[in-house]
């Protein structure tokens, strides 16, 4: 898959040689069962026509520019995980439009023109259910058939996709993992939620009570941290897959400072410090909670030891 970055006011060339571009264009945040939807559409298309799949989506994400102050949006995945699961998708391009408060001016009728009829040559556009874009979100799928002739493309809406008769979208996946779902959060993505750490150094105190930690640090801000509690893992080290179990939380029985992210992997021993690993969530075993004392903890973390295994072994 071949990454271009666009900057606003130099829309230069985006392809030198397009050729019969099917496109699509939003922010994908952690690339869920309904995006994918869309993704497939646009394979199917670009496979029909002899042509290619363009993803066009925009970085940093807009609440990011448009509403700096507010820190409260956190994202299913960082920009090089979606470059990753695009990619896994089979799209042949992915355009990059960094996103500034001069972008979020542009009008629909600009944007199309601009982006995706001039630079891109869009020949073939899908858009997901009630997708809008533009200045205040102003083209909406029935304006696109409206244009479609006179932009010289056609135009394609994929319906809403639904698990048990509940829509799937970003915002939903969010609070699932808000409230520790993981369950829920793995059918709606399909897959595991996952999160990507540097191994930074502890204070040992899993290790002096028999369940050494690789304690996880996740230099973007904005990634989404599943609710606190302890889970059933599986985690990605130099490309092998391991089991195990994390906790994530502030420690109460320990007087814990700071919200951490702790995790325990079975069947291995060796210096992880430095390393990045990749924790996949399966499943909430329980929720943190403050035990009268370590020995408590420890026995604690051995029936939630038991019971990822259990978890485990089932999927």
């Amino acid at each position: 898959m071949k990454v271009h970055h666009v900057e606003v006011g130099n829309f230069s060339e985006v392809f030198e040689k397009p050729n019969t571009a099917v496109v699509t264009s939003g922010t994908f945040d952690g690339v869920h069962i309904g995006h994918q939807k869309i993704l497939e559409r646009v394979k199917e298309i670009a496979q029909e026509k002899k042509g290619e799949s363009v993803v066009v989506t925009f970085w940093p994400h807009p609440r990011f520019v448009l509403h700096p102050a507010d820190n409260s949006l956190k994202l299913l995945s960082t920009f090089n995980e979606k470059i990753s699961l695009l990619e896994q998708m089979g799209i042949d391009h992915l355009v990059k439009i960094s996103f500034t408060k001069q972008f979020s001016q542009l009008s629909s009728d600009a944007f199309i023109r601009q982006i995706l009829v001039n630079r891109i040559h869009t020949k073939y556009l899908v858009i997901g259910y009630d997708h809008r874009f533009g200045h205040n979100r102003e083209g909406s799928f029935d304006y696109l058939v409206e244009h479609a002739s006179e932009y010289g493309f056609s135009v394609e809406e994929i319906p809403r996709q639904d698990v048990d008769h509940v829509v799937v979208s970003s915002t939903k996946i969010r609070n699932a993992l808000e409230q520790g779902d993981a369950h829920t959060a793995s059918e709606y993505l399909g897959r595991f939620y996952s999160v990507t750490g540097e191994v930074t150094h502890g204070n040992q105190l899993g290790r002096n009570i028999g369940f050494p930690t690789a304690n996880l640090h996740i230099p973007e801000f904005y990634k989404l941290i599943p609710a606190d509690g302890a889970y059933a893992v599986l985690v990605e080290i130099d490309k092998k897959i391991y089991k195990g179990m994390m906790n994530i939380g502030y420690r109460p029985t320990v007087s814990g400072k700071g919200r951490t992210l702790e995790v325990n992997i079975f069947d291995l021993n060796k210096d992880l410090y430095g390393a990045f690993v990749t924790v996949f969530f399966v499943a909430l075993i329980r929720k943190e909670k403050k035990f009268a004392g370590v020995e408590q903890l420890q026995q604690q973390l051995e029936k939630d030891r038991q019971a990822a295994i259990q978890i485990l072994s089932e999927n």
